[in-house]
């Protein structure tokens, strides 16, 4: 596999904790009629969605993720490189906060408890396998799901799919969002065309119109290398196996 020729525009760098933490890449390529992204009204769908940070929601900011079913209810999902690298292993310290908005938390930030990775993505950064689940820990005894519910997880659904797609920038406190139709990339990648996905916008879902989610910001080029054009690892059998293995 060639090595990536530059980081994608997606990835944020920051320092923590004296760690470097280098994350969240996505992507957004430019094409003349590209629709560009607008900010997302608050809703209780998109309270799903949140941003990862380091000990607090005004912590040095990682990355997207959001809530999705599962046994437990506790349950995120995200890109891999937002929480693993090879250069500093698991991120430490992270904490999920749904629906933040403009400084406010209306449900609290729930702290990362377990990350699921597969190993061809901790061992090569293969980007054919750039997806993680995150588990994170109760806050007052109740689950995250329970307190903003969560979209199931549908895998095998090809290409041409209707798709909202909602995420953080790290230069916003207000979350973004575009309605998009994915395209092949390749028979595992996928991709949207719209502008504005910037640093901290890896892991953003992929929502259907149905409610499931069916990609992530992330894979080929962590994301991506431009604003305008982002990608994701089709959701497949790997993505399936993964989940089990988070849900067990």
């Amino acid at each position: 596999m060639a090595p990536r020729p530059i980081r994608p525009a997606h990835a944020a760098r920051t320092v923590a904790l004296a760690a470097l933490l280098v994350a969240a890449g996505t992507a957004c390529g430019g094409q003349d009629r590209a629709p560009t992204a607008e900010v997302a009204q608050q809703n209780a769908a998109r309270d799903r969605i949140g941003t990862l940070s380091i000990h607090t929601a005004q912590g040095p900011r990682a990355c997207t993720a959001s809530v999705v079913r599962s046994p437990k209810h506790n349950l995120l999902v995200t890109a891999a490189h937002c929480v693993q690298s090879r250069r500093i292993g698991l991120l430490d310290g992270l904490v999920f906060t749904p629906g933040y908005r403009n400084g406010y938390s209306p449900y609290g930030s729930w702290p990362v408890q377990r990350i699921t990775v597969d190993p061809r993505w901790v061992s090569d950064e293969d980007p054919e396998y750039d997806v993680a689940f995150v588990s994170v820990s109760p806050v007052d005894d109740r689950q995250v799901e329970d307190a903003v519910g969560g979209n199931p997880i549908a895998t095998g659904q090809g290409f041409g799919q209707s798709v909202s797609v909602t995420g953080y920038p790290n230069q916003s406190d207000e979350p973004i969002t575009c309605t998009v139709t994915t395209r092949s990339q390749s028979p595992t990648q996928e991709r949207f065309d719209c502008g504005g996905y910037t640093d901290g916008t890896s892991g953003s879902p992929w929502v259907t119109t149905g409610g499931s989610v069916i990609g992530v910001i992330g894979g080929y080029q962590e994301g991506g290398e431009t604003d305008g054009t982002s990608y994701s690892v089709t959701f497949d059998q790997r993505v399936a196996t993964l989940y089990q293995q988070a849900t067990t």
